[in-house]
């Protein structure tokens, strides 16, 4: 089991250091175009998430309206 471990944390690693490289062979078009991408996935994910809590009511709807006005 713990050479399970090891293993797994080389390749998390591994995949890490690939995509630092990348990331850094990018100009800054590209970069900037991927961090847009990433912000417009977080943004969509995290209204998903308040609209499904609002819909629930397991948690107060006005302080997470209130939360995505100000994050927006």
């Amino acid at each position: 089991m713990l050479l399970g471990r090891k293993s797994t944390g080389l390749i998390l690693a591994g995949v890490a250091a690939y995509a630092w490289y990348k990331y850094s062979k990018m100009n800054a078009d590209e970069k900037r175009d991927l961090v847009n991408n990433l912000k417009e996935k977080g943004k969509k994910i995290f209204g998903s998430v308040i609209s499904g809590t609002e819909n629930a009511g397991a948690a107060d709807g006005k302080a997470f309206s209130q939360a995505t006005q100000y994050a927006g």
